[in-house]
């Protein structure tokens, strides 16, 4: 048995099979028959263990969790963190002398190892078990790298399906006093609704109500019921049940996690991208026809699959998408056919969505997130608009509560009120909510976010139609498409982002407001996606990197946006999670991509490890955690912000980490050298990896700079005065610690030669 081999194999074969663990004791005059009937036996104790062999752990699960818990978890969140105060040593028995002979296991990292695995055994119902050293020294990188792979994409895989669906409609979000579940089916689905009523019918335990929607699906109708909101049907596929019979299933698709229990937007394209690496194929091509079934069914891909979602979308990827599950298929007639009913897809959302009013600038002819819709989000937490609504309750002698019901019910009108929520509806649309950059004014902007993804849609489709499909594509109605004419689009979109977003002075791309006919002066970290999309020239490239990549790199990686931007922080003026000081994952991914579009791969390599530290420092010190967001400045997840942050609540063991940061931590071990992954193993901080001037870090300044209480997360590094860590060589060789893979403590540092034109890593082509 593979000793680092995924839960679900190491707890249930091997040396941990319901059989495995034998140990014979008996007592004189008893035949020989065991007096432990009900428990597992072993085998009897050895006199000593061997010095060299790898030791393993002979473990009662739910003893030995209840007394790690009472000794280790001094704060009381079922979680060993560097936040515990308890002494950080436990003693566990050999398994080569019966759990006779006793070792220290030490540190938080162990500890918190530890406790995860013996949770894990309890999933898979072991009373006893075997447990390798070597799972709880796992080298952080490998260690997490795999429960993504193994356990963290399964926790947050759904269906809309008969077998699905009691998972799938629980909604955290949900505050009506309506909680049956409920599933909404398209009017021009008539297979789904015939489906789902059948399953009503058959599995009436699950109390679910099916209710058809209107051909026409208007604001009006969809703020009528958000006091009964329900999970909207996404693609269904044929398959073949255990009798050989023909039956329906959902196609299953990667939810972000935490309360966020459905498929959106823009997650759902990162999400995908970690999935590729991950080879998990099929699940990143369902995603991509679950959208295609949304833009046929619903007339846009959606904010996500809820019904008080049905008049926002969220950013566009879907070429992008489409094309990188397409180069993971085998190139046959087969798949370019899915790609071409994809891309008709995508064109559909192209010219209805984002090329038609509102969100089409009828002067620039540049697109806004400016969705419909009427009434207050009901997807928020209670009090999250009570100093919205205060002053026009006040004024009109109600409380917030029966304020909002009338306001929602429009039986009292205030048009302030609805500029209000219409820009607050696009901030949600862009996925960036919320965020100074966009407060009462989103959906006046034409942001460069937005006109970069739909210059990629531009240019991904004259791509494909010339150099994948062979010229044959037609649109949805049977229009051809031809490449020299989504050419001329992209070129005259990119005059235009030139025209009305690009600011040659400052070095940045800048959002215009089209009321005003201004830029705004937000300094924003999506300019970078005018890279990204290939939409800036060379020396835009240069001129952005030189002149403004310092205004959003930090220790942790890209800060979504300035300091100055953001603005003064005061109780009337809270932190938004979009700002300063707070750090994204596909904004990390973008700008990964973006600067090796320009060759710029130092770059790459730099904002790579300092997004990946953030994320291992994290793991190690708080018992595995994969959040959200960070602080990129403060180095951390433990964040005031409105929302607060997803995916750190947990007990024992992460189940999903959270969907995109996932992702961004496959893909970005896809960049790094060998060299830059070990010293990722071993947490030693950026400022030490890339520091440009003679270093000498004692170990005691190492173990300050880790702070998880534990040495094996330590190093020490001495580095000779005339090597430049992370700095190219005369010979053009990047110059990168090497450490060993097997070791998180060493005593010295190697400066290992790597030809830089190694290093560029096509991790999305």
């Amino acid at each position: 048995m593979d000793i680092h081999a995924p839960a679900k194999a190491y707890y249930t074969t091997g040396h941990n099979h319901h059989n495995a663990i034998h140990r014979s004791r008996t007592l004189s005059g008893q035949d020989n028959k065991s007096i432990y009937h009900d428990a597992p036996t072993r085998q009897r104790r050895a006199s000593h263990d061997e010095k060299y062999k790898p030791r393993k752990f002979l473990l009662n699960v739910k003893e030995t969790q209840q007394i790690l818990v009472e000794q280790e978890d001094t704060d009381g969140d079922f979680q060993i963190t560097v936040n515990d105060l308890g002494p950080k040593s436990f003693a566990v028995g050999t398994a080569d002398s019966g759990g006779y002979k006793k070792i220290e296991i030490r540190g938080t990292y162990m500890l918190s190892n530890l406790l995860q695995e013996l949770a894990l055994a309890q999933d898979y119902g072991r009373q006893y078990i075997i447990l390798d050293e070597a799972r709880l020294t796992e080298n952080p990188v490998d260690r997490l790298s795999r429960m993504i792979r193994h356990q963290f994409w399964d926790g947050l895989t759904r269906t809309v399906d008969a077998e699905g669906l009691e998972r799938i409609c629980m909604d955290p979000k949900n505050r009506s006093a309506n909680h049956q579940p409920r599933i909404y089916i398209p009017f021009t689905d008539t297979v789904a609704l015939q489906y789902y009523q059948n399953v009503a019918n058959t599995r009436p335990h699950l109390n679910l109500q099916v209710q058809r929607l209107p051909h026409h699906i208007t604001p009006e109708y969809v703020q009528s019921i958000n006091q009964s909101p329900g999970i909207l049907s996404l693609a269904l596929k044929q398959v073949k049940d255990s009798n050989n019979n023909i039956t329906l299933q959902g196609v299953p698709f990667v939810v972000p996690g935490g309360r966020f229990n459905e498929m959106y937007g823009w997650d759902s394209y990162f999400e995908a991208l970690g999935l590729l690496v991950d080879d998990r194929i099929d699940l990143a091509q369902g995603m991509v026809e679950n959208f295609a079934y949304e833009i046929k069914h619903y007339g846009k891909i959606l904010n996500a699959n809820r019904s008080y979602y049905l008049t926002r979308s969220q950013p566009p990827f879907l070429t992008d998408m489409a094309y990188q599950v397409y180069l993971k298929l085998p190139k046959t007639e087969e798949t370019k056919s899915w790609l071409r009913i994809m891309l008709q897809a995508a064109i559909k959302e192209y010219h209805t969505v984002w090329m038609s009013e509102p969100r089409l600038d009828p002067i620039t002819q540049l697109s806004r997130f400016r969705p419909t819709g009427q009434g207050i989000p009901p997807e928020t937490e209670a009090s999250h608009f009570d100093h919205v609504i205060q002053p026009y309750a006040s004024r009109a002698g109600l409380s917030i509560s029966e304020f909002t019901k009338r306001y929602n019910d429009r039986t009292l009108i205030e048009p302030d009120l609805d500029e209000y929520f219409l820009h607050d509806r696009a901030v949600r649309e862009s996925g960036h909510d919320t965020t100074y950059r966009y407060e009462g004014r989103c959906a006046n902007l034409a942001t460069i976010d937005l006109n970069s993804l739909l210059y990629k849609y531009e240019t991904d489709l004259a791509y494909i139609i010339d150099h994948v499909l062979d010229g044959q594509l037609e649109d949805e109605t049977g229009i051809k498409q031809d490449a020299p004419t989504w050419k001329q689009r992209a070129l005259s979109r990119k005059t235009r982002i030139d025209r009305y977003l690009w600011n040659q002075e400052k070095g940045l791309y800048f959002d215009y407001d089209t009321v005003t006919e201004q830029q705004i002066e937000y300094e924003t970290v999506t300019t970078f996606w005018a890279m990204w999309a290939q939409c800036a020239s060379q020396e835009q490239a240069e001129k952005m990197t030189q002149q403004s990549l310092c205004k959003f790199e930090v220790m942790g990686g890209l800060v979504s946006g300035t300091e100055a931007s953001r603005g003064i922080i005061s109780l009337d003026r809270p932190n938004r999670q979009w700002d300063f000081p707070f750090g994204w994952a596909p904004h990390q991914m973008l700008a990964w991509r973006a600067f090796e579009n320009y060759g710029m791969i130092d770059i790459q390599q730099r904002l790579v490890y300092r997004w990946l530290y953030i994320i291992t420092k994290s793991f190690v010190d708080f018992n595995g955690v994969v959040p959200e967001k960070y602080d990129v400045v403060g180095l951390t997840h433990k964040v005031q912000v409105e929302y607060g942050n997803v995916g750190v609540d947990f007990k024992y063991v992460p189940r999903e980490g959270f969907g995109w940061m996932n992702a961004s931590y496959q893909i970005g071990l896809t960049c790094l050298t060998k060299h830059l992954r070990r010293a990722l193993g071993a947490c030693m901080s950026p400022d030490i990896v890339f520091e440009n001037s003679n270093i000498l870090v004692s170990k005691q300044a190492a173990e300050a700079i880790t702070e998880n209480g534990q040495v094996t997360a330590a190093i020490t590094v001495i580095v000779p005065p005339q090597v430049l860590i992370g700095e190219e060589n005369s010979n053009g060789f990047i110059q990168t610690p090497s450490l060993s893979s097997d070791e998180s403590v060493t005593e010295d540092l190697n400066c290992i030669n790597t030809p830089s034109s190694e290093l560029s890593n096509n991790y999305f082509k």
